[in-house]
This record gives C-alpha cells, sequence and structure tokens, in this order.
C-alpha cells in the first residue's frame, strides 16, 4: 500500500487541505498544535471509520455542520479513492461513504465500506467487527498508547498480543474444547442414567411377558364362554320371536275389530244423514203440494209487460224532445241577452259611424226584452211538463219492476213443481239404501263376534311372552357380560404387548447409548487429554517462537538507540526487562528519552514480527511513526537515522517537532496553524 493524497475538509484544526504524499520517507514537521498528528488521525478515519468509543466531535471541525476525508492511494497497481463524510446533529455521525476503484464509484455503507477496506489490505476476516489494531501496531500507532502496552498488566498485554498476532484462536479452541468436553460428560451422565435402568426394564418385560401368557390363556377360556352365551341368547330370541308372532296375530286381530267398528259407526252416521235427508225432502214435497200454477198467468203477465215498456219508450221519447226545446229556448235567451248588452254600450252605429238615436235603440232593447220574456214562460210550461211525464216514467218502471218480479216467481214454483217427482225418487232411494246398511251392520257385528272369540284364544301367549322375554334379557346381559369381559381381555394384552414392545424398544435404544456413552468416552478422552494438550503445546511453541523472535529484534533495534551498557529482552508475558551491569531496572526508573527508546523499539519489533507472520498484509510497505523522539537527547537523536535506514519500507511517514529529523528524510511538508487553522506553508 502506498498513500498518495488526502484532502481534509473541516477536520480538526483544518478548513480544507489537499495533501500529496511523494515517495520515499516523509516528515510531518511543525510546531506543537500545528495539525500533524491531524493528518494521521484523518488517514486512519479515512481508511478504517470511526473507532468503538471514538466520537465524531473529535475529529469535526468546531462550529462546522459538516466535513469529510478522502484519501487517494495505490494496492497492486490498483488506483483507491476512499471518502467518508461526518454530518453534525444531535451528535456527529457517520454519512456519505463511497469508494472508487480504477476510476469505478460506488456508493456504499459504512459497515460494507470497512469490509472492502480489509479486503483490499488483505487483513483476516476476524478484525472487521474489532478495532484496527492490526494497523495501529504494524503501521501508526501514537507514542503513548505504544507505551500504554507496556506498562499494562501483563494479562491485557498478552491478550492484546494474542489478538494482534492471530493466536488467540487457540485460546479460543482451547475454551470451546473445554466447553464441549464439558458438554460432552454432562450428555454422557444424562446417557449413563438412562442406562442404568436397563436391568429392570429386562425384568419387568418378563414379568409382563408371563402375565401377557396368562391372560391369552384367559381370553381362549372366556372366548368359549361368549361363544356359549351368544348361542344361548340366540336360542332364547328364537324362541321370544316365535311367540312374538302369536301376539302379532292377536294384535291383528284386535285391529280388525277395531277396523269393523269403525266400518258400522261410518254406516251408521250414513244412514243417520240419509234419514235427516229424507226428512228435509219431506218437507219440501209438503210445501209443493200447497203451491197452485197457471201457465195462462204468466202469458198474460208477459203481454201486459211489453204494453208497458212499448208505453215506458214512447214517453222516453217525449221527455227527450221536451228537454232538448227547453235548451234550445234557454240558448236563444242567452244569444238575446249578449245582444242586448252590446246594444246597451253603443251610442255610435259601427257601420255608419252616426250616433245612435236613443228611441232606436230602446226599441230594440224592448223587443228584445219581450222575446226573452216569451220564452222563458214557454220554457217554464215545458218544464212543468218535463217534471209530470218523468213522474210518470217513474212510476211505469216500478209497475214494470213489479210484474217482471211475479213471472219470476211464477217461474220459480213452476221449476219447484217441476223437481217433486225427482225428490220423491231420492226418498225412495235413501230409504232402500238404509235398509242395505241395516243389513251389512248385523253382519258385520256377526264378525266382530267371531273375532272377539278368536282373540280369546290368544290371549294365554302374552304371559308366555313375558316369560320369554325375561329369559332372553338374562341372556343378552350375560352375553354382554362375557363380551365386556373378553374385551376388557384384549385392552389388557394389547396394552401389555404395548409395554412389551416399547420396553424393547428402549432397550434397544438403551444398548445403542451403551455405545454412545463409549463412543462420547472416546472422544471426550481424546479432546481432553489429547487435543487440548496438543494444542497448548501449539499455542506455547507459537508463543515461544514469537516471543525470541520479538525479543531478538526489540534488543537490535534498543541497541541501535541507546549505548551498550543496557541489555533488553522480553519475558514470557512479552513485559520488557531492562538490565544494566546485571541489575535488573524498573521501566519508570528509566529517563523519558529511554523510555520512548523502549517504546520505539517494541513498536518496531512488533512491527516485523507481524508483518512477519502476516506476509500477506499489503500495509507491511509502509509505517507511520508519531513523535518517535520524544524525550530524546541529540546523541539518540542522530542514531535515529541509522534506525530509519534499517527500516526497509517503501513509505515512511513520520511526525516530529524536530529540526534535526528533517535531514533524515527525502520530503518535507511543514505544517502551521494560523488563526486556529492549519495549513501546508
Amino acid at each position: 500500500m502506498k498513500i498518495k493524497k488526502i484532502i481534509l475538509d473541516n477536520i480538526r484544526s483544518y478548513k480544507r487541505e489537499e495533501m500529496e504524499f511523494p515517495d520515499g520517507s516523509i516528515l510531518l514537521s511543525g510546531d506543537i498544535g500545528s495539525g500533524k498528528t491531524s493528518v494521521l488521525l484523518g488517514i486512519e478515519f479515512a481508511l478504517f471509520g470511526l473507532q468503538p468509543g471514538q466520537k465524531g466531535s473529535s475529529l469535526l471541525r468546531n462550529g462546522e455542520s459538516s466535513g469529510g476525508i478522502a484519501i487517494e492511494f495505490e494496492i497492486d497497481g490498483k488506483s483507491i479513492t476512499v471518502e467518508r463524510r461526518l454530518k453534525r446533529g444531535k451528535s456527529v455521525s457517520q454519512e456519505e461513504c463511497s469508494i472508487t476503484i480504477d476510476g469505478e464509484r460506488r456508493e456504499i455503507s459504512v459497515m460494507e465500506l470497512k469490509n472492502s477496506v480489509l479486503g483490499l489490505l488483505n487483513y483476516p476476516k476476524e478484525f472487521s467487527k474489532k478495532q484496527n489494531l492490526l494497523y495501529k501496531f504494524t503501521v501508526y500507532t501514537p507514542q503513548e498508547e505504544m507505551k500504554q502496552i507496556i506498562t499494562e498488566d501483563a494479562e491485557t498485554r498478552i491478550n492484546t498480543l494474542r489478538h494482534i498476532f492471530g493466536i488467540d484462536k487457540y485460546k479460543t479452541v482451547l475454551e470451546n474444547s473445554s466447553i464441549l468436553a464439558s458438554k460432552m460428560r454432562e450428555e454422557k451422565r444424562i446417557k449413563e442414567n438412562l442406562v442404568s435402568s436397563v436391568e429392570g426394564d429386562k425384568q419387568v418385560v418378563v414379568s409382563k411377558e408371563e402375565e401377557l401368557e396368562n391372560k391369552n390363556y384367559n381370553l381362549d377360556s372366556v372366548e368359549k364362554e361368549f361363544f356359549a352365551k351368544t348361542e344361548e341368547r340366540k336360542r332364547a330370541q328364537e324362541e321370544k320371536d316365535e311367540i312374538a308372532k302369536k301376539i302379532n296375530e292377536k294384535s291383528k286381530f284386535s285391529q280388525e275389530i277395531e277396523k269393523t267398528k269403525i266400518v258400522i259407526s261410518g254406516k251408521k252416521d250414513a244412514i243417520e244423514k240419509n234419514n235427516f235427508s229424507i226428512r228435509q225432502l219431506n218437507v219440501q214435497l209438503k210445501e209443493l203440494d200447497l203451491l197452485k200454477f197457471d201457465e195462462t198467468e204468466i202469458l198474460s203477465l208477459e203481454e201486459q209487460i211489453k204494453s208497458e215498456k212499448r208505453q215506458k219508450s214512447d214517453l222516453s221519447n217525449s221527455l227527450i224532445k221536451i228537454s232538448s226545446e227547453i235548451n234550445s229556448m234557454n240558448s236563444k235567451n242567452n244569444e238575446s241577452g249578449d245582444v242586448k248588452n252590446r246594444i246597451s254600450r253603443l251610442d255610435v252605429c259601427p257601420v255608419c259611424l252616426q250616433e245612435i238615436n236613443v228611441i232606436y235603440k230602446n226599441n230594440i232593447l224592448n223587443r228584445l226584452n219581450l222575446e226573452i220574456f216569451e220564452n222563458l214562460k214557454k220554457m217554464e210550461s215545458m218544464n212543468s211538463e218535463k217534471r209530470s211525464a218523468e213522474l210518470k216514467l217513474s212510476e211505469m218502471e216500478m209497475k214494470i219492476s213489479s210484474v217482471e218480479k211475479k213471472i219470476g216467481d211464477y217461474k220459480m214454483a213452476r221449476i219447484k213443481i217441476e223437481n217433486a217427482d225427482e225428490k220423491k225418487l231420492r226418498v225412495l232411494e235413501m230409504e232402500n239404501s238404509n235398509k242395505l246398511l241395516e243389513g251389512e251392520i248385523n253382519l258385520l257385528r256377526e264378525k266382530i263376534v267371531s273375532l272377539e272369540d278368536s282373540l280369546s284364544e290368544f290371549g294365554k301367549y302374552d304371559a308366555i311372552f313375558e316369560e320369554k322375554q325375561k329369559k332372553f334379557d338374562i341372556a343378552a346381559r350375560e352375553e354382554r357380560a362375557t363380551e365386556i369381559k373378553k374385551a376388557e381381555l384384549k385392552k389388557e394384552i394389547e396394552m401389555l404387548s404395548g409395554q412389551i414392545r416399547d420396553l424393547n424398544e428402549k432397550i434397544k435404544k438403551t444398548e445403542q447409548l451403551k455405545a454412545q456413552i463409549n463412543h462420547l468416552s472416546e472422544i471426550e478422552n481424546w479432546l481432553s487429554k489429547k487435543f487440548m494438550l496438543l494444542i497448548s503445546v501449539i499455542e506455547k511453541n507459537v508463543m515461544t517462537k514469537l516471543k525470541r523472535e520479538f525479543s531478538l529484534l526489540f534488543s537490535e533495534w534498543f541497541s541501535m538507540l541507546v549505548s551498550d551498557s543496557f541489555n533488553v529482552r522480553l519475558d514470557d508475558d512479552f513485559t520488557p526487562v531492562i538490565e544494566q551491569q546485571d541489575y535488573e531496572l524498573d521501566y519508570s526508573y528509566l529517563s523519558g528519552g529511554e523510555r520512548t527508546a523502549i517504546a520505539l523499539a517494541y513498536r518496531l519489533a512488533l512491527n516485523q514480527v507481524i508483518n512477519s507472520l502476516l506476509s500477506k498484509i499489503k500495509t507491511k510497505d509502509i509505517v507511520i511513526l508519531d513523535e518517535p523522539t520524544d524525550g530524546f537527547s541529540s546523541q539518540q537523536l542522530d542514531k535515529m537515522r541509522d534506525v530509519l535506514a534499517q527500516l526497509n519500507v517503501k513509505q515512511l511517514i513520520i511526525v516530529s517537532h524536530e529540526q534535526k529529523m528533517e535531514s533524515f528524510v527525502d520530503n518535507v511538508i511543514r505544517l502551521k496553524k494560523l488563526n486556529g487553522i492549519s495549513a501546508r506553508e
């Protein structure tokens, strides 16, 4: 990996700054607080985003609502640009992210961008959800953080180094193996508890098989008993059915008697009905004997009606004529009245337009009044004549109606007289019918007597049927009881068979559990006594090898920075051990420059070990040192030239305020801060 350019937009003390990084070693130079460390923090944020515990407000410039960083770098000939943006709301958060590879830009989520960068750097996948420790201990570690790992307690330091070296997986394997072995032991105990009951189950099976044999024997006996009871019940049923037939015959006789009685009752009703009709007809015949009828009287009345109707017609025509004349005179009077009214209003003749003479006008009006008066007198006379005619017409209609009623009465009497013979015939027929019905009733009564005699002969079968019914009920109850007993035995046999089957299945599974227990014991024994021991040995050997290599490199780097009077090495906890003239010195008693030298040597040695262990990561050719000479003497500063030469990396970025460091590098980027804004000089 090679960083080519970074653009800072409202990041910490920067407003807008674009910074290119040339090949070779680069020094970020400037006074304390000029913004050197801000560049390194910007590089880290651009690559990995906000880290756990890191707040966006520590990067976004105070007073600004948004900001961002773009970094351009190169990996294996690919040109890559990563952009991240920060936005201030209730808090400062990451907003937009994008990555451009060889000119192809993609906007992706924060997590997707982090995974993409880790993939490009070829970092192990387990670092995707953790802090970017690999980057911090191989590329960029703030000097104070490196001093912190040296002064931490041994367990924390070992766990941190395990994670960085990627060998914490051995610890994870051991922990998981221990958990697995514990679970296997627990499973084995559970299975052993299940197996412990197998002998008891076998004894139970033997006992239940004996019980099953006894019940099968009892079932044979009960089935024979059930067969005998069934035959006995069938015989009782047949005997009862035979008597029931006799009872049914008796019932038929009773029904026949009832039917015959109903027929007799019906015939009696018919006789009574005939007698009632005969009485009514005789009354009607007596009334007909009193009726007198003369055909000439009907003819005379019909001629009278014809004469009356002719007179009525003539009178109606005369009445119509009178009404017409009255209407005509009434119309004439209306017309004369209209003329009179018009003349009364005229003063000038409408034809000659001369004034009308009053005398002439009055003569005309008098003539019209006379005509109207004479017409009214005639109309009064005619109305009187009309009323007289209408009254006479009404009397004629009443007379015609009365005569027509007489004719109708005569005709009805004629019809009744004509029906008298028919009524007499009906009376005779009904009297003959009653005689026949009386004869039939006598025969039916004789039949009832015969049926009752036969019915008395079947009376004895009621008691016999009751006896047979009791015998049948007893046989049916005994059969049912035996059937229930048989069903209960079958159910018990079925349950016993099921229990034996289940127990045999359980025993079979228990035997299989024994094999599983043996298999579990073998695996658990191998896991606990062999595999975990092997992993512990492998881990110990790896850690020993790493410690030996780490300690050797640590000693070499330290000897380049400090005089030969000091000897340094690492103990088993990777804690630096400092010796001078066979005396061990505590880290806290060293001078500031010596502590910085210890931290720098530890840092460079760790960098080499990690890059050797993870040879395929893409950041092994870049190192960033943040104030690596803090507290160094002039002599130690001179030795930094040799240290930097020995690093043998393609890109080296150093942050320092020491002027002397400028002569040790290929390129210098000078930074300054003016009015709270950092920028290049």
